[in-house]
């Protein structure tokens, strides 16, 4: 199917599906429990290697019920564009949520959308408005209240338990099967009895347990330092309080009676929210903690350390899982058959994009995955351009660039923070850490043509305008032009919700 005709195809399918009737009884189908974690980096987590003895046993035993992938990664490493890939089945490039504004002319379908057209009650608790291409969308109920309409508290674990039992009963009352998307606010900034200085302050929801800064293990790509052990430290009881608030969903889900009629998905949106990891293509950035339970398909204890699965691939799987009415040609395939403990050709890479941050800033990028190597491309990269990151805020950032400046090692590290260079090439399995660029090594010559081909293959055939600019690497020029123009067409899309906003202000002041 060519392309192009994508837009068309999903809007005519979205028409179709709003018309759908399923001739299953709604109620006979398997439920459905979505369970993610906000910037938890895949080995933070027990089963997946985290020093940290008993750091997260709520999580380590959903894993253990169903299957995990080793080799699990998003597609972008934000938020809004990480979860509208998940629940879109589309690149960003294809799906529009490019970054952190609304796409009311999407036409898509999502989960959502076949969801319903399935006969399911859909409920989702926090991430609301992130986790579709607008808002409101079409959930049937929306958990981020109590049933008397108070705000229920993002970090508060018993918080969970209640707005799954309130899901579960609403999806019962109207005799239907539930889609609920729990996501979970930890471990995302601000972390556990953290000020925005990095000063500790009280919190009232204190995780099960607290880890000292001399517990926790310091990631490569960072350095080992009192002020990092510290926010590290912070970070890790936001891990197990983000463990808590998985514990308090399956106990919900558990007292319901429904456990084994319903199909669970576990998985984080993103990498940490520190240097080198959020709002970034590294490995630590995209790889994801993914688990997955589906009663009468998968085996407890089982692991996929083969396949390369994706955040593109979700929607698809559980479209075949679920047996979803139908839904519009995606860019991700279903790995459904790897659930029974089948194999499935072409899973060697991942296809990885970023495009800007929340505060508009473009700073696109482009990658290639594979077990062993990254490959990732930089347009916007001229030696004197800083990336604006989600990560500058943190105390980590502050000390290195307090550092940089009598540390030659993290001064230069600091400058690939901020400037980083065009191409990008690691061997993940020797240094997952990406601190050793091998795109000007002679050996590495062989996989970095390899990887370069792969991605212009790949553009091509997502549809990908960024194959123009991809093919102009070697001209500073070219990528000069194609940022300028890049940047002047995202300013003009911003500027348009900014004038509407003003002009709504402007209408409630004459009101008053």
């Amino acid at each position: 199917m060519n392309p192009k005709h994508r837009s068309v195809i999903r809007s005519l399918v979205v028409a179709a599906l709003g018309l759908a009737l399923t001739t299953a009884a709604a109620n006979d189908r398997p439920h459905l429990l979505v369970i993610t974690v906000d910037d938890m980096s895949a080995d933070s987590m027990g089963v997946y290697g985290c020093p940290i003895v008993d750091i997260t046993p709520q999580m380590d035993m959903l894993a253990r019920r169903g299957m995990r992938f080793e080799y699990a990664h998003v597609q972008v490493g934000n938020c809004m564009p990480s979860r509208n890939v998940m629940w879109s089945g589309l690149y960003p490039h294809n799906n529009g949520v490019e970054g952190f504004y609304q796409v009311p002319t999407a036409k898509h379908p999502h989960l959502v959308d076949v969801a319903k057209a399935s006969g399911y009650f859909t409920a989702i608790r926090h991430k609301v408005s992130h986790s579709t291409p607008y808002h409101p969308y079409g959930w049937d109920l929306v958990l981020d209240t109590d049933e008397a309409g108070r705000p229920l508290h993002v970090k508060d674990a018993s918080s969970y338990r209640a707005c799954v039992t309130r899901g579960i009963q609403a999806a019962s009352s109207r005799g239907k099967s539930f889609c609920m998307v729990i996501n979970v606010a930890d471990p995302h900034k601000p972390f556990y009895a953290e000020g925005n200085r990095g000063e500790t302050i009280a919190d009232p929801h204190v995780p099960s347990k607290v880890f000292s800064p001399d517990e926790v293990p310091v990631p490569r790509f960072l350095f080992d330092d009192a002020v990092v052990r510290k926010e590290l430290s912070h970070y890790y009881d936001s891990v197990r309080r983000a463990d808590d608030c998985v514990g308090a969903i399956l106990e919900s889900l558990r007292a319901s009676g429904l456990q084994d009629k319903t199909v669970i998905v576990f998985l984080s949106d993103h990498g940490m929210p520190l240097p080198f990891a959020k709002t970034q293509l590294y490995h630590h950035s995209t790889r994801t903690p993914l688990a997955i339970v589906c009663p009468g398909v998968t085996q407890p204890n089982s692991v996929d350390n083969t396949h390369m699965v994706s955040a593109v691939d979700l929607l698809p799987t559980l479209k075949d899982l679920l047996n979803l009415q139908g839904t519009a040609d995606m860019d991700g395939r279903s790995f459904a058959p790897l659930l029974k403990g089948e194999s499935q050709s072409d899973r060697e890479f991942v296809l990885k994009e970023y495009n800007e941050n929340a505060g508009g800033s473009r700073d696109p990028m482009r990658a290639i995955q594979t077990k062993t190597h990254l490959y990732v491309f930089n347009p916007w990269s001229d030696g004197s351009r800083v990336m604006a990151t989600a990560t500058t805020g943190t105390s980590t950032y502050r000390r290195m660039k307090e550092l940089a400046e009598t540390n030659t090692a993290i001064q230069e590290r600091h400058d690939l923070y901020q400037h980083r260079v065009v191409e990008e090439l690691y061997n993940v399995v020797d240094d997952p850490n990406c601190l050793v660029n091998l795109v000007d090594h002679a050996t590495a010559a062989p996989i970095l043509n390899e990887l370069r081909q792969t991605l212009d293959d790949q553009l091509v055939r997502y549809d990908d305008d960024f194959i123009e600019v991809f093919r102009k690497r070697n001209d500073p020029d070219a990528l000069a032009s194609w940022m300028r123009a890049s940047e002047q067409e995202a300013a003009q899309r911003n500027a348009k919700p900014r004038k509407q906003k003003a002009a709504k202000n402007k209408k409630k002041q004459n009101k008053a």
